[in-house]
């Protein structure tokens, strides 16, 4: 593979293989850029817990807000995701989908591609100073999160656990940015995506399950085997029950309910059942298709906000 082609994980025609200047190119796959799913799954969790605290409050989400969480999870994604390349580049050369990855495959020296975890970071500082004083301590709590969960696919048999209380960690902070403070709504809110996000990195992972035997690499995938499908489905069930009992603490509007309908719907009849541990195609698929189950789930806890006419 060459350092122009588009990473097998990467649509074919993404924006960063056409369009994006040569010298540039490895630097963007080394924050994800050409594989934009992760920026929006990062993202939407943090849209919700705005969104759920405003609702609380009879209001709509701050847009402010919501475009700082934005920049934040893009630049955040950013450097977890070169992080998480650094540690990982021994594995990754030993796995076909991430071997050419520019750390992996050398494009990227080890040293540059931390100034580039740096310069990430420092960026998404600044945005987190401008949040509220609970949020700079969330955002320092969940520094640890984010450093050992390179590690936890070599010590444990569930990363996509611990990637779940990473990744939706914006839930709270959302919530906390819009309210000043954190509720049990907001509480059931995190523990209902982080299922959510154990259940579409299962699917992300049977990708693997072959180079990841081979290279040693643990994941829930290959604990579950054969009853992968079962699992998520039991996963996204918690996904979708949880968000019920927190919209009643919260008090949201009959629109919500009426969303969370579909968002289950999504979960559990049209991704749940259709999972094949020998269908990496159609695995990649169906986790793509999360970005537009959390973003229901963010529709449908606005529309709580909204009063019912007549």
């Amino acid at each position: 593979m060459t350092a122009s082609a588009p990473l097998p994980d990467a649509a074919p025609t993404n924006w960063v293989d056409r369009f994006a200047p040569a010298r540039l190119r490895p630097w963007l796959k080394l924050g994800r850029f050409d594989r934009p799913a992760g920026i929006w799954l990062l993202m939407l969790p943090g849209w919700q817990g705005i969104a759920l605290a405003g609702a609380m409050q009879g209001r709509l989400p701050d847009p402010i807000l919501l475009l700082l969480f934005f920049l934040g999870a893009a630049l955040m994604r950013a450097a977890g995701c070169a992080y998480n390349d650094i540690v990982d580049r021994d594995l990754d050369a030993k796995v076909a989908r991430t071997a050419a990855r520019p750390v992996a495959s050398g494009q990227i020296r080890v040293r540059h591609a931390w100034a580039f975890v740096v310069a990430c970071s420092l960026a998404a500082l600044l945005i987190l100073l401008a949040l509220p004083p609970l949020c700079w301590l969330l955002g320092v709590l969940s520094l640890a999160l984010v450093a050992a969960y390179p590690f936890m696919k070599r010590i444990t048999w569930w990363p996509q656990a611990w990637l779940g209380l990473t990744f939706n960690w914006g839930a709270l902070m959302g919530y906390a940015a819009m309210a000043g403070d954190l509720s049990s709504a907001a509480i059931l809110l995190y523990i209902a995506v982080v299922f959510w996000t154990l259940g579409y990195d299962t699917i992300y992972a049977i990708q693997d399950l072959e180079d990841d035997a081979l290279a040693g690499v643990k994941s829930s995938a290959r604990r579950l085997g054969a009853g992968a499908p079962q699992a998520v489905l039991a996963f996204y069930a918690v996904a979708a029950v949880l968000p019920a009992v927190a919209g009643v603490l919260a008090g949201l509007g009959a629109g919500f309910y009426v969303g969370l309908s579909l968002y289950a719907a999504h979960l559990l009849a049209w991704q749940a059942t259709r999972v094949r541990t020998g269908d990496p195609a159609l695995a990649l698929k169906l986790f793509k298709s999360n970005v537009w189950a959390g973003a229901v789930l963010f529709v449908a806890i606005v529309a709580g906000a909204l009063p019912v006419s007549g």
